[in-house]
């Protein structure tokens, strides 16, 4: 993701045409010009705008384990009826480098309570009537006496749910307990309160919903997971692309120190706690609780393909550029060998023993990897040739994702297309974050590139960028979505040249963000779909098995009489889709006459997406903008409706 303000275009942009008489398309239905990938559409995430830690990664609890720069961030000190004590953070670098801090309590309390509240992320949201798994290691050596209380609290610090623990022993173990929350809070806090008098240390301190995503202990956010369950992805890229880098190499993404128990995942902070002073999070930090194997863990439960980003020995060419030296690259690109092991080896090897450890013991099914994130210039390609010599000469089969830099025009990129060209390189990964009119006017961006030599496209990352406005979720206008779809009509038409896409970035806090636009909005109950997210919906849930023709005049569509299509056949499904958008501010009358195949009789369907291009979708107000699926009558000479500013998907059942 690159750090350049991009200006906005006005809904003038794709408004103010005039009407047009029917408009006469050609589908060729049985003239295939390419399969369709099977991971044509795909999801990129990355812990950018909380989405992660106080995102996805559904612990409630913020700086579990006392790591954070300022040790009790995130924590208050509470005293009930006058009884007190006091905190000390230890730090025992020698005995646990992954995790070295834990806080001492000395408590003295024996009428009333000593203990620790937390904020959460931006608070907590609790939901009434839903269960809360509460944990903490402990060690007391002091303590054995005393007893705790597990509180949460609303927005007004009134109990809504309570459970009691005890038992302590001398020696690190750990602790848990269950609740019941009996109200609902979208700002809630939790409390650790101890009575009684002695000492006892505490460290990941925890708390999560039971209700996780496949109702896994200490996972996944259920609803954020469905979001994407629902995209239907074929891939998704992790965990990012910037974050792989960090700002230097000693805060890059080591994916060795994700995996393992969540106690010895060694946290670090996010490269977007500082990155823009206008959007400054100090208290961003990566815990890794969503690690490596619950990106694989996540990929295979929504049945999409794992294309994990590795960083080739660079840190952000924008900020720092620090490279690693030639002669220390090995780590780096052992790093690479060993993932491939985690995620494909049997039991016997040292990684896949790992995997089936902790609870996986069938491989994960690899195929393919990214060798660094928006890297240029020679120092990118000659550390990018020793990855994927080392790579292709152990693992042959293992298709390797290269970077175009951050830009999708210009010096930088032609010299990367130059030297990746000639390599063993699968894929190369152009980005754009460009205006809405840059998406309409490069619809035919694909159409001349080489189809015989070099390289396939990975378009890893890009978004329309409008207009800002007060609320998080203003970027995320209808115009945007609407140029998106335009362009991807593009990127379907030539799938044997570009064979994976995905928006950038996915997720964002409505609190909490750095980067907007982004496709999915939440904030600690609740989610919300963009109009961008819905265009990626229809387009994923409808790619079908080939592309076809569609034609006006013998001419493919790519914004004359401001029309754009694309089409598929489903050779399972025995249909034929089109997709077509109308970005001008008339209806369109359209006539598809579809050749090649015989119209089964009965109903076609349509989907229609259409808005104001101002329009979004907010928390409050989530159904602004969503798609609306109506029947009409099926043949081989189909009359279509194309509303203004419409994304139209049109599934034809044939014989």
């Amino acid at each position: 993701m690159r750090y350049k303000k991009l200006i906005v275009l006005t809904a003038a942009v794709i408004t103010g045409l005039t009407a047009f008489a029917q408009t006469q398309l050609t589908v060729q239905a049985n003239k295939p010009i390419t399969n369709v990938p099977p991971n044509m559409w795909g999801i990129f995430f990355e812990d950018i705008n909380f989405a992660a830690d106080g995102g996805l990664y559904a612990e409630l609890v913020k700086n579990r384990s006392f790591e954070f720069f300022a040790p009790l961030m995130g924590w208050k000190e509470v005293k009930q009826n006058k009884d007190t004590g006091h905190i000390l953070i230890v730090n025992r670098t020698a005995d646990n480098t992954a995790n070295p801090r834990y806080a001492a309590l000395t408590v003295d309390a024996p009428n009333g309570s000593y203990g620790l509240s937390n904020e959460g992320f931006r608070g907590m949201g609790i939901t009434k009537g839903q269960q809360y798994n509460f944990s903490m290691w402990a060690n007391a050596p002091a303590g054995t006496g005393l007893q705790a209380r597990v509180v949460l609290l609303d927005e007004k610090d009134q109990p809504i749910g309570e459970a009691a623990l005890s038992g302590f022993h001398d020696g690190w173990q750990p602790y848990k307990v269950s609740l019941t929350a009996t109200g609902t809070a979208a700002k809630g806090k939790l409390q650790l309160l101890f009575k009684g008098q002695g000492s006892i240390d505490l460290d990941m301190v925890s708390l999560f919903p039971a209700n996780t995503w496949k109702n896994r202990p200490n996972g996944l956010r259920a609803d954020l997971a469905q979001m994407l369950a629902d995209l239907k992805p074929g891939f998704i890229r992790f965990p990012g692309g910037c974050i792989v880098e960090g700002r230097d190499l000693a805060n890059r993404y080591q994916w060795k120190k994700t995996v393992g128990k969540p106690e010895e995942r060694t946290l670090i902070v996010n490269r977007w706690n500082t990155e823009f002073s206008y959007r400054s999070t100090p208290d961003y930090f990566q815990s890794f609780g969503l690690g490596f194997f619950e990106y694989f863990q996540l990929a295979e439960d929504i049945g999409a393909a794992p294309l994990p980003i590795l960083n080739c020995g660079m840190a952000c060419q924008f900020n720092t550029g620090e490279v690693v030296a030639m002669n220390e690259l090995d780590p780096y690109v052992q790093d690479a060998l060993d993932l491939i092991e985690f995620a494909n080896g049997d039991a016997s090897t040292k990684w896949g023993a790992l995997r089936a450890a902790m609870g996986h013991p069938a491989p994960f099914h690899l195929t393919m990897m990214g060798v660094g994130n928006e890297q240029w210039d020679p120092q990118y390609i000659e550390r990018y040739k020793i990855f994927e010599q080392a790579i292709k000469s152990k693992y042959p089969d293992i298709k390797l994702v290269s970077s175009a830099g951050p830009f999708s025009k210009g010096p930088m990129f032609d010299y990367l297309w130059k030297e990746l060209k000639s390599s063993r390189a699968d894929f190369i990964d152009e980005h754009y974050y460009m205006p809405p009119q840059w998406f309409l006017s490069n619809a035919s961006r694909y159409d001349n590139y080489d189809r015989k030599k070099g390289p396939k496209i990975f378009a890893g990352e890009y978004a329309a960028h409008t207009k800002e406005g007060t609320e998080p979720e203003s970027r995320n206008t209808w115009g945007s979505a609407l140029a998106e779809a335009a362009f991807m009509t593009g990127l379907e038409r030539n799938a044997d040249v570009v064979q994976m896409a995905s928006y950038a970035p996915l997720f964002a806090h409505v609190e909490a963000w750095q980067w907007r636009p982004d496709l999915i909005w939440f904030d600690n109950l609740r989610a919300v779909g963009t109009p961008n997210y819905y265009v990626q919906k229809l387009f994923s849930a409808n790619k079908g098995t080939q592309v076809v023709p569609i034609l006006q005049n013998g001419a493919v569509l790519a914004g004359k009489d401001s029309l754009y299509a694309s089409a598929t056949i489903d050779a399972a499904a025995k249909q034929v889709i089109l997709k077509i958008v109308n970005v001008s501010a008339h209806p369109q009358s359209l006539q598809i006459n579809l050749q090649g195949v015989q119209a089964a009789k009965g109903a076609a369907q349509q989907q229609v997406l259409t808005a104001n291009t101002l329009a979004i979708n907010t928390l409050d107000d989530p159904g602004k903008v969503a798609p609306v699926t109506q029947s009409i009558t099926a043949g081989n000479r189909l009359s279509i409706n194309a509303a203004p500013v419409s994304l139209n998907v049109i599934a034809i059942p044939y014989k």
